[in-house]
């Protein structure tokens, strides 16, 4: 597994979403619904297409012990997935983590 790289990617970034695509082409609805969502609090963040790498896209699930995309992580920790970053931006939490960030 490639830790090192994981690592070095959510130690240089504050928040990241792993996902299939990118920031301008979301290549699936779960995805593209997280994007949006990030979208409406914050545009310092960045995301990382899955489907250009991989090896980290499996490594990536060990990893974090979640097998689906996409994910969220803000400051080094995993947020969740499609449905939790929607249930916490319902909620005001995912906005708090972000103000934090």
């Amino acid at each position: 597994m490639n830790k090192e790289k994981i690592e070095s990617l959510l130690s240089d970034n504050k928040i990241i979403l792993f996902m299939k695509g990118d920031k301008f082409m979301p290549k699936c609805g779960f995805s593209m619904n997280a994007l949006e969502i990030i979208k409406k609090l914050t545009d310092d963040f960045i995301t990382y297409d899955i489907l250009e790498d991989e090896e980290l896209r499996s490594d990536l699930k060990i990893y974090s012990e979640w097998p689906t995309y996409p994910q969220l992580y803000i400051n080094q920790e995993l947020i969740g997935g499609s449905d939790i970053i929607k249930d916490l931006y319902l909620s005001g939490d995912l906005e708090k983590l972000i103000q934090e960030a």
